[in-house]
């Protein structure tokens, strides 16, 4: 076996986790590949015998291209306007594929992914590597160009942000189902008082319809009930899916996806919803595994 492929099968043994990392760091599947594209092709350019942890070098590689990226965003202004949606991952509603499960570990929802976005880039490193990967804050440090002492602020702020944005999901899929079920049908039945209650009262919808389409944040069971009475009317047919590893639905309509949303359930009502309707960004996903 030359260097090469021998460099090559280590890297494929980390993919994984570079790929989970860069995940939670952009929020764009897309962008994470191409992140942990990059990270090979350094790795290929550098002297194997000056690498003495692959793991925590690739991890470091990818954690810096990502920042460069969130930093680029806003450097060219790219942040969208409205509510933006994470990519999901999505899985049939009866089991999560096997290459996903790096990716959805630590409950990754995009509830979760929601709130990471409204942290700055440096306090988003800090968090993502600390708190999810337990990577230690003098190598955090080094990354963000800071002291690890600012660093630990930084993950500290983030926290805060995180534990203050994102309500403790229900663990019990049955039971998520269960709710999701019962929202589906009193928006079928024209059910107003149903809808409401099965919805928690501060509870938030963000639909995110991509730059030429509708994208709205409302909150209040009232205002989001109206909204989902208002969709009921629309020929759409319902799909169970898991989306990033939680119950959710994709909607089809004329053989075609037509939204993806993702039901945030804590204490047995639903807390948010977030729908991705952008049809490019639809059209860019693998929904193959929704119809083996």
């Amino acid at each position: 076996m030359d260097q090469q492929e021998w460099l090559a099968e280590r890297f494929e043994e980390h993919r994984p986790r570079l790929r989970a990392v860069a995940y939670r760091m952009l929020g764009s599947l897309t962008e994470a590949e191409d992140a942990v594209q990059e990270a090979w092709l350094r790795l290929s350019r550098t002297d194997a015998g000056e690498v003495e942890n692959f793991g925590g070098w690739l991890t470091t590689v990818v954690a810096r291209l990502s920042l460069n990226m969130l930093r680029s965003r806003r450097s060219r202004h790219e942040e969208p306007l409205g509510p933006h949606v994470p990519d999901p991952i999505i899985d049939r509603a009866d089991g999560t594929d096997p290459e996903h499960e790096a990716l959805l570990a630590d409950a990754v929802g995009l509830a979760l992914l929601v709130v990471l976005q409204t942290l700055s880039p440096a306090e988003r490193l800090a968090y993502v590597l600390h708190d999810m990967f337990a990577v230690p804050f003098d190598e955090i440090a080094a990354i963000a160009d800071r002291s690890p002492a600012a660093t630990r602020q930084l993950a500290s702020r983030a926290r805060r942000r995180v534990r203050g944005g994102t309500p403790a999901p229900d663990a019990d899929l049955p039971a998520q189902w269960e709710v999701v079920d019962a929202f589906l049908a009193a928006a079928r039945d024209g059910d107003f008082d149903a809808l409401v209650a099965v919805l928690d009262p501060d509870v938030v919808l963000r639909a995110d319809g991509g730059p030429a389409g509708p994208s709205r944040e409302v909150r209040g069971a009232e205002t989001v009930a109206g909204q989902a009475l208002m969709w009921s009317g629309v020929d759409l047919r319902m799909q169970r899916a898991l989306i990033n590893g939680a119950a959710g639905l994709v909607a089809i309509r004329d053989g075609r996806p037509f939204s993806v949303s993702a039901v945030a359930v804590s204490s047995g009502r639903i807390v948010e919803i977030d729908i991705l309707g952008d049809p490019e960004r639809l059209a860019q996903l693998d929904l193959r595994v929704l119809r083996d």
